[in-house]
């Protein structure tokens, strides 16, 4: 007889369990399935918008809801079609079980279900079928138990999460950010409707794939909210015309490395609160996507925004895609990549003299040959131009003025300075040299937007967060004076933008690492901070990369992301020495270091091969020297001894000279004079 329903064979098994035991005993010794199942980590920005959405383990979107995040004119509908008794019964509505095994014996076969919203519950915790009596018997004693144990605000909760709609789709908020994009806080009747039936046939009704059989489900769901009053039969009719969902949409996606990290540093916390602005964030990597097609194969690019008043980063790119390999190496962050910075540390070193009294922007410098030791740095285009202005030097990046002035400075005291405005250097050896100030030292983007966060903050260190309440590690301190920050940003705010980029006052520096293996740019205004870094992640060279070239255009395309105008950079503070290069004070006219009193001339006669501490292989032709500047005629000497006089050529070979070593000296004709030692083999 088919009258022999589940649903009636279910009744009489429970009739014969109250036969068997007390309806408390039965109901108390039921044991419960986990309660608290595990939901879907999300990532928001600094105003609660989600940047990125993740899985739970066995790969479904399931996210933790509160009911107060729900649109409560859904809840009605919800109720009034599934399960109207929801509040006055204990799990199981027995009027609407005796009124469905009456109307099976009558039609036989089910017409109608009884099973309340609690028992859905119940299958949907222990993922059991619904037709089978002994699943059924299951459901009816479950619910009974939730009922006692749980409040009907958390059974409702527990339904609102676990729920199918479709897919690997399951409760109320991973439903209507796939379907509609948005979170359930306000939904449209049609939107509603559309959510009450779902869940009874994921899969027939799925929208993107059965969208007859969805709306046809939609509009009973409406129908039916118009017999029971729920909604008024205007809105319903009205709701009747609006399309169902066509595709299901992307899950927010933003920010991959800095959300990877933030569920890195907390893997138990189920929802992280970044400072990044979703809106930036979104823009940023869309340019980051854009910019790449432009660049040869297998380069790379990150990019970070900081608010360098409130000492926070708004957007991060850690490359222009993401994922576990493909010929950019997405998957590596390279706002953290240790990389050599090239000539982005030269407005600190210039800073640090600034502070020190050994330079002034005006004062002039020699952009000439110098070695210091077996170390002769030179200029990038190999071209030298005699005495030029600090200013000038760092507008132009030479290199030479700004190692003199290291040398005077000291690397180890520009290294101090580096990790005390919050900087992390990585050295390849243990003691720095002059090699440092040109990009001999390892660097992250993080770490040069820091620094230029504090030029930007008069001088004072900035500890960039990038969690909401994150309190700064160590706090903020003076690092370089206030006068010192503002003449290096001035300077840098000279600097023309690149060609075809938007003007604005904004001050900033390129770099360009040894080999050509990275190019940057980095620049602020009164408000925004921004670092730039293009190359490979895998540190080969990129032939003909320059960061004027590549990544300068970059950097004023980032600026135009964001939502207000560049802010003015500050006026000098009131004890800024403004003065031309003739009214300064006599030591500061011409920077000549502190042994100025004990070094040559600048025209003083050199020996320029061999260098000092040179190791030689005698080839019996005897030994070329080369000389360099000096007034002729020039006396050389070996071991001190003349071996030539009266010479007035700047080239010669000396013959005699044995193996061991020997020391070499020129004297002039004003008795100046230049000394090497070396080792002949």
């Amino acid at each position: 007889m088919r009258a022999r329903t589940p649903l009636l064979a279910a009744a009489l098994l429970f009739a014969g369990a109250l036969a068997r035991n007390s309806l408390d005993q039965w109901i108390d010794a039921t044991a419960l399935p986990p309660l608290i199942s595990e939901t879907s980590v999300e990532i928001r920005d600094r105003q609660g918008e989600m940047l990125r959405v993740y899985t739970v383990d066995d790969g479904r979107w399931r996210l933790a809801v509160d009911l107060a995040e729900v649109d409560p004119r859904y809840l009605e509908m919800l109720l009034a079609y599934e399960d109207k008794r929801f509040y006055r019964h204990v799990g199981v509505d027995f009027r609407a079980m005796l009124r469905a095994a009456g109307q099976a014996l009558r039609h036989g076969r089910v017409v109608s279900g009884s099973s309340t919203l609690t028992m859905q519950v119940a299958r949907l915790l222990e993922e059991s079928g619904t037709g089978q009596w002994a699943g059924k018997l299951r459901q009816i004693r479950l619910a009974l138990a939730l009922e006692r144990r749980l409040t009907k605000r958390q059974i409702l909760t527990l339904y609102l999460t676990h729920a199918p709609y479709g897919g690997n789709i399951e409760g109320i908020r991973a439903a209507t950010l796939s379907w509609f994009g948005k979170e359930p806080t306000r939904l449209t009747p049609a939107e509603a409707a559309l959510l009450v039936a779902l869940p009874q046939s994921p899969e027939a009704r799925r929208p993107d794939r059965h969208p007859r059989s969805a709306r046809a489900a939609r509009d009973r769901v409406l129908a039916r909210m118009t017999g029971t009053g729920t909604l008024p039969k205007p809105e319903a009719q009205a709701a009747l015309f609006d399309p169902v969902p066509a595709q299901r949409r992307h899950f927010p996606s933003l920010a991959p490395h800095l959300s990877d990290r933030a569920r890195a540093l907390a893997p138990a916390q189920g929802r992280h609160h970044l400072t990044l602005d979703a809106a930036l964030q979104s823009r940023l990597e869309t340019l980051a996507r854009t910019a790449l097609r432009d660049l040869p194969p297998s380069l790379s690019l990150a990019i970070i925004v900081a608010d360098h008043a409130r000492g926070e980063i708004l957007g991060a790119v850690g490359s222009a895609s993401y994922a576990s390999g493909g010929p950019h190496q997405s998957f590596v962050d390279m706002t953290t990549a240790l990389r050599s910075p090239g000539s982005t540390l030269k407005p600190l070193i210039y800073a640090l003299g600034f502070d020190r009294g050994l330079a002034h922007p005006q004062t002039l410098i020699a952009d000439r040959p110098v070695a210091f030791g077996r170390y002769a740095p030179q200029n990038f285009d190999g071209q030298f131009r005699g005495e030029v202005t600090v200013a000038e030097a760092l507008r132009q990046s030479l290199n030479i003025p700004v190692v003199l002035l290291l040398d005077e400075i000291g690397p180890a005291h520009l290294m101090s300075a580096m990790r005390r405005s919050g900087m992390r250097p990585a050295l390849p050896g243990d003691t720095p040299g002059l090699a440092v100030g040109l990009g001999g030292v390892g660097l992250s983007l993080i770490d040069l937007t820091r620094l230029y966060a504090m030029l930007a903050q008069g001088g004072q260190s900035v500890p960039l967060s990038w969690r909401m309440g994150d309190t700064p590690a160590t706090p903020s301190r003076q690092i370089i004076s206030r006068a010192a920050a503002w003449q290096v940003g001035h300077i840098l705010a000279s600097l023309a933008p690149p060609p075809g980029a938007p003007p604005g006052r904004l001050a900033y520096k390129t770099g360009t690492s040894y080999g050509h293996r990275d190019a940057w740019a980095v620049g602020y205004d009164g408000q925004h901070v921004i670092g730039v870094w293009i190359g490979r992640p895998n540190g080969t060279p990129v032939p003909g990369a320059f960061g004027g070239d590549l990544a300068a255009p970059l950097l004023f395309e980032a600026y135009q992301r964001l939502d207000s105008a560049p802010v003015p950079l500050p006026p000098p503070p009131p004890e800024t020495l403004l003065l031309a290069t003739a009214n300064l004070p006599q030591p500061l006219r011409r920077f000549t270091g502190r042994d100025a009193a004990f070094a040559p001339a600048p025209n003083a006669p050199k020996l320029i091969f061999p260098p000092d501490g040179a190791r030689l292989t005698l080839d019996g032709a005897g030994l070329p020297v080369k000389l360099r500047d000096g007034t002729p005629p020039f006396t050389l000497l070996a071991n001190g001894a003349p071996v030539a006089t009266g010479l007035r050529q700047h080239e010669l070979t000396v013959p005699g000279l044995t193996k061991g070593f020997s020391e070499l000296a020129v004297i002039d004709a004003k008795g100046r004079a230049a000394r090497v030692s070396v080792r002949l083999d």
